[in-house]
């Protein structure tokens, strides 16, 4: 009786074992700009641009609470979390901002400076003025997966090595928005989207699908340096004439604003 009960013992444990080995869960979903904006409607109407150009631009990542993938995981405990992780951004993208004309220099918010328990843009607008940034350019990375089309939400349980042979989708949206760091004017959004498709069949390990997430959102981030580079462009045509020359927000332009991207993620 008791060979047999350990006999059973054993095989439940190793079931229990392998599953942990046989599921992948997808991550939590991107953040909805608009709802963590600041204050009300007639706000945003009595708001004026007022950021000197050239501008200091500072970037951040935000995805919702509890964010975790295989390659980065969300700082804090607010309404969203920040992401200090650079898992799909490259450095000729973020290159390819500071070349934009009238930018002045370009860095990401180091995790020291961010909030625990940020719920609005104004709780990031706030360790920007700290680096002494002009501009804000916050942007969210929404990933849904799918087969034959059927979508699979957020935080989905994908069984590893037992879908059928049919088609697989990874399909990544990025959408950001360029805030004023001093009055919070929203100068503009915009937004792009990759897939990765493949067959479902090849999902047989986590390091398999989550190849495939960073895939389509390695593609959607390029994707929306593109994008943004027609944003600013459109931003300087309407803006860069009429707003005064004026200095930073702590006093002269710093001429150390820019910082290694490296050194700030790690």
């Amino acid at each position: 009786m008791k060979h047999r009960f350990r006999i059973i013992f054993l095989a439940v444990l190793s079931l229990t074992v392998t599953g942990c080995a046989t599921n992948y869960v997808t991550p939590a979903s991107g953040v909805s700009l608009a709802e963590i904006a600041d204050d009300d409607l007639r706000s945003y109407y009595e708001r004026e641009p007022s950021s000197p150009f050239p501008a200091n631009i500072a970037i951040t990542r935000v995805q919702d609470s509890g964010y975790v993938t295989r390659t980065a995981r969300g700082y804090g405990h607010g309404r969203y979390t920040i992401v200090t992780t650079r898992d799909i951004e490259t450095d000729q993208a973020y290159e390819s901002i500071v070349k934009l004309p009238l930018v002045n220099n370009v860095a990401p918010i180091g995790r020291i400076l961010l909030p625990s328990n940020a719920s609005t843009i104004k709780d990031l607008r706030v360790p920007a003025a700290k680096l002494r940034a002009d501009l804000l350019l916050v942007y969210s990375i929404d990933t849904t997966f799918s087969v034959e089309g059927k979508s699979l939400g957020p935080l989905s349980m994908i069984s590893l090595g037992f879908i059928p042979n049919k088609k697989a989708h990874v399909t990544a949206t990025v959408a950001g928005i360029l805030v004023d760091v001093r009055t919070g004017f929203i100068y503009g959004t915009t937004e792009a989207t990759a897939t990765e498709e493949q067959r479902a069949s090849v999902w047989s390990t986590e390091l398999a699908i989550d190849s495939s997430r960073l895939q389509a959102e390695e593609n959607a981030f390029a994707a929306f340096v593109a994008e943004f580079q027609q944003l600013w462009k459109n931003v300087v045509d309407v803006h860069a004439a009429t707003v005064p020359a004026a200095t930073s927000v702590a006093g002269d332009r710093d001429t150390h604003f820019r910082v290694r991207f490296d050194d700030q993620y790690n």
